[in-house]
């Protein structure tokens, strides 16, 4: 049997723990040839592949990044791509793929299996917002740098007495923001799920300020003032239709400053939240998706995805885990309502 393996979208800590797993059991426990396919869709619509043996996969579990590239192509949106990729799979002896992402990956990946392509999902997103799976690796990275960021961040803001943005990374789910936000002791925090009120924050600024302290606030790229629109960076769109946001940081210090009269800066932590290595936990949680996505290619079992629930792996259909994003549960966190603008 000969399996392809691609990851897609965006890079996160723990995709090379996915592929070394899946090449390590693939190849001593079932005997396959395994295959990878560069720059996630379009490697398969131009067939660009290559072999992986034990050999390559040796030193990446620490890696970040993929050894096999990324994209955020839609194979969908190619003139014959589909076509292009089951020719290339066929030409190639490819019997079966496993792929690496997220939620726009794994909708091409329910569709294709919908088109007659063997296709095994492995949920990656530093986002945490693909549903169906309690957690998904690199977000555990991704929430320790941005915890680590804010807790440097903090002695610079005491020591100079100004007001911290820090934006992290929450296109449309706030996990980001929430759990690095909590862990590291933020005085606001600001999700895309509730639009917030900016007098509201400056409010809990100043009172900050009359304690003597400097202030933390933890917003997510795709958070909201009431009545607002999202901050930008470009208008385009890329192949899944997703806008480049960023700047509600820049935005938001720029109206403590006016509103309170003292100094706030911002700081974007962008990708530097998707880069490095990633932590044991995302390479244990990567490694075992991983195995379980090469025991799902030999029981024949295609369009589901490999899922965590509590702390055990199982397997859903692709339909379920892309039919909706996991946002976070407002209403959980009634406890921390301080938290929320």
């Amino acid at each position: 049997m000969r399996v392809g393996v691609l990851t897609g979208g965006g890079d996160c800590p723990g995709l090379n723990a996915v592929i070394r797993a899946v090449v390590r059991k693939g190849i001593e426990a079932h005997s396959w040839d395994v295959v990878g396919f560069r720059n996630g869709w379009k490697g398969p619509i131009e067939g660009d592949l290559k072999p992986i043996g034990l050999n390559d996969v040796e030193d990446i579990l620490t890696r970040g990044g993929t050894i096999l590239g990324s994209s955020r192509t839609n194979p969908y949106k190619v003139d014959g791509g589909v076509e292009r990729i089951k020719a290339v799979l066929a030409e190639n002896g490819v019997d079966a793929l496993i792929a690496i992402g997220g939620e726009d990956t794994l909708g091409v990946a329910k569709r294709l299996t919908d088109d007659g392509v063997g296709v095994v999902g492995v949920p990656k997103t530093i986002d945490n917002d693909l549903g169906a799976t309690d957690y998904t690796f690199g977000f555990d990275t991704a929430v320790h740098i941005a915890t680590e960021a804010i807790d440097r961040l903090r002695t610079t803001a005491e020591s100079h007495h100004r007001a911290l943005v820090v934006e992290v990374m929450g296109r449309h789910a706030g996990w980001i923001a929430l759990h690095s936000g909590l862990a590291g002791g933020a005085n606001v925090i600001l999700v895309p799920e509730r639009e917030f009120s900016v007098e509201k924050v400056i409010e809990w600024v100043e009172r900050r300020f009359e304690r003597q302290y400097a202030p933390i606030i933890v917003v997510a790229e795709g958070a909201l003032p009431e009545g607002g629109n999202e901050v930008l960076l470009t208008g385009e769109k890329d192949a899944f239709g997703h806008v480049r946001l960023g700047g509600i940081g820049t935005w938001l210090a720029e109206e403590i400053a006016a509103k309170t009269g003292k100094e706030s800066r911002a700081v974007v932590l962008g990708h530097t939240q998707r880069g490095g290595t990633p932590t044991a936990y995302d390479r244990v949680l990567a490694t075992r998706f991983g195995l379980h996505a090469v025991d799902a290619v030999a029981d024949g079992d295609f369009g589901v995805m490999v899922a965590l629930k509590g702390t055990d792996i199982v397997r859903v259909k692709l339909a379920e885990a892309t039919a909706e994003l996991k946002t976070v549960p407002i209403e959980r966190y009634a406890e921390a309502e301080v938290f929320f603008g």
